[in-house]
């Protein structure tokens, strides 16, 4: 039996079609972590202040923690797990490798998907827009040493020829 206060939601995670049963307060976090096993989005402050439930929706860069679950039904979401193809790791993913842009790895997740949210909607960032898009992911060991270096990097890929789109 469902309870009134329970709605079904249609959110596309990762390529696939997922049909869900939320609670009105439900975060998308919750729903990825709890519902959909997808631990790779952390869980941080809870309030949008760290950065480290970061996903992409329809494009942009969200607080998986602040969004409400019930908000992303019919829409397509992308967390960490979404980036990698045939156990290969995506580009960005490899760059904050090569960089050193980790330490703990807590916030990495978030910041690897802030960097993708930035890359999709604008290939060749300025420096400014490279730390604008960071903003709002706070890294407590290297206080985000190395994020903008790993985008970087990423171009620098394309240039080369090494990367064919993100």
């Amino acid at each position: 039996m469902v309870s009134r206060n329970v709605r079904l939601i249609r959110i596309k995670v990762n390529g696939t079609w997922e049909e869900v049963f939320v609670k009105p307060y439900d975060s998308l976090n919750k729903v990825l972590r709890e519902y959909l096993g997808l631990t790779g989005t952390k869980r941080g402050c809870d309030y949008g202040g760290c950065g480290s439930c970061t996903v992409v929706v329809n494009g942009r860069a969200v607080y998986s923690c602040m969004y409400p679950a019930i908000k992303a039904d019919g829409k397509e979401v992308i967390t960490i797990e979404g980036l990698e193809r045939n156990g290969e790791l995506h580009p960005i993913q490899k760059a904050f490798i090569e960089v050193g842009a980790f330490q703990c790895g807590y916030c990495t997740p978030g910041a690897i998907m802030s960097a993708y949210a930035l890359l999709k909607s604008n290939p060749h960032p300025t420096r400014e827009e490279m730390v604008e898009a960071f903003s709002g992911n706070l890294c407590r060991c290297l206080g985000g040493y190395g994020f903008v270096e790993a985008v970087q990097q990423v171009i620098e890929w394309k240039k080369e020829g090494i990367v064919k789109e993100i």
